[in-house]
């Protein structure tokens, strides 16, 4: 393992950055900073374009797309180049989409800088499961329908059994929590007939692609209508599935926008 003063020596260093769910407005001011500093990033494929747009004008852009169900660049030659552009003396950000910790491996990225000596300064973003449900007017948690939330990913690592989904239905349902699904559009039919193990067909659910971004689409259903509406609306990746009853205020709020639409 290389020590912490042996690379500081080189003058490189590494932040992770949450870009946050699409919108560009929603960068913090500190990740904009850091993207301002940096001599190279390496960026994510869900990170809006519009981004870079805070970057220096001779920094380096290096794209390193990951997206589910498409050809990815591996991981292992992520951290890689993330190594030896510190090594080099490089002022590095990793740009990820949303909050590197949450479902971004941002965690596996800072374990293995750590090993070779790289302290990581960490910059959150807004997670995307978040922006979606403010985006239809509705809350994660409300001390009537939500005392918690849980944040679940729909896709295992190959080997994993990944989510028991029957088991988390019936929690969800005994503790009264909102349950928000990352990257689930792959595995709905199993992620469906799970939940319904503990929770009624009529809880309902959100589904929203593209969250916050201009071409944003969305579904209210219900979870016994999950798969069908999915279908039908033709709805994709990216998509954010969001079930529990806090899903009730995105309809009020749908029906208020709705009648003042036709006041007008």
């Amino acid at each position: 393992m290389k020590s912490p003063a042996l690379m500081s020596a080189h003058g490189g260093r590494c932040t992770l950055v949450g870009a946050g769910p699409g919108d560009p407005e929603l960068l913090t001011i500190k990740a904009a900073k850091a993207i301002a500093q940096a001599s190279v990033l390496f960026v994510d494929d869900l990170v809006n374009p519009a981004v870079l747009e805070h970057a220096a004008p001779d920094a380096r852009i290096v794209q390193v797309g990951k997206r589910g169900g498409c050809k990815s660049t591996p991981q292992a030659f992520i951290h890689k180049l993330m190594v030896q552009a510190v090594q080099a003396g490089e002022k590095v950000v990793r740009l990820k989409g949303g909050d590197p910790f949450i479902f971004g491996r941002g965690g596996e990225e800072v374990e293995h800088l750590r090993l070779e000596g790289i302290e990581v300064e960490v910059i959150n973003g807004i997670t995307s499961g978040l922006a979606a449900v403010s985006s239809l007017g509705a809350p994660l948690t409300h001390r009537d329908h939500a005392h918690g939330v849980v944040f679940v990913t729909g896709h295992a690592k190959p080997g994993d059994a990944g989510t028991d989904w029957a088991a988390l239905s019936h929690t969800a349902h005994q503790a009264k929590l909102t349950l928000v699904i990352y990257m689930g559009v792959s595995s709905l039919h199993a992620i469906q007939s799970g939940l319904l193990q503990g929770l009624p067909a009529s809880t309902p659910v959100a589904i929203v692609q593209h969250a916050s971004l201009p071409q944003q689409r969305e579904a209210l259903t219900t979870l016994g209508q999950l798969e069908d509406t999915m279908t039908q609306q033709g709805l994709q990746s990216p998509s954010i599935i969001v079930v529990g009853d806090v899903v009730q205020g995105a309809r009020a709020w749908q029906g208020q926008t709705e009648a003042r639409r036709h006041a007008a």
